[in-house]
């Protein structure tokens, strides 16, 4: 929804490829979708208590990596939502398929010898983030992200249902 004609924001016109159903500058005129960018808050500081908690409970790296990415996707979606710029959509969507390739790498290690790496997985998501990222900036195309992130959160599922079965 664009903003009303009378009111454009502090961040100009809007550069994304979404604009939610929130109206813009509704409240006030530095926050373009303001109770979006707000509710971001339970996505940032949550995971930076579970971060510092996970580094005094002396757990590995990577559960101190999916808090840590958590707290990223808050923070880019607090930009995105309180902006509206492209720069900013990216700083959201991109760290949701990091931090997901970080959770599917937990997911598929949590059976594994304490302290190990899984040098194969890693490359493999790493490499899959890097093409996704790639592909994402030359397409410009939301559908292209969903798909991808949806991939990875079924990816998520169908572990989560082979663990618990």
């Amino acid at each position: 929804m664009a903003p009303a004609a009378d009111r454009e924001g502090y961040w100009g016109p809007t550069t994304s490829t979404l604009d939610w159903c929130e109206e813009n500058y509704s409240v006030t005129w530095y926050i373009a979708e303001f109770w979006n960018t707000v509710s971001n808050l339970i996505m940032i500081i949550p995971p930076m208590f579970g971060a510092v908690q996970s580094v005094r409970d002396g757990l590995e790296k990577r559960y101190i990596a999916s808090y840590l990415a958590l707290t990223v996707v808050g923070m880019g979606s607090w930009c995105f939502h309180m902006t509206l710029k492209y720069e900013m959509q990216l700083l959201d969507e991109l760290p949701m398929i990091y931090s997901c390739c970080i959770f599917v790498y937990c997911m598929f290690e949590c059976f594994k010898i304490k302290n190990s790496v899984n040098y194969h997985l890693l490359f493999t998501l790493v490499l899959f983030s890097l093409i996704v990222t790639t592909v994402y900036l030359k397409v410009k195309e939301p559908i292209f992200h969903q798909v991808m992130y949806g991939m990875l959160v079924f990816t998520l599922v169908l572990r989560s249902i082979y663990i618990v079965t």
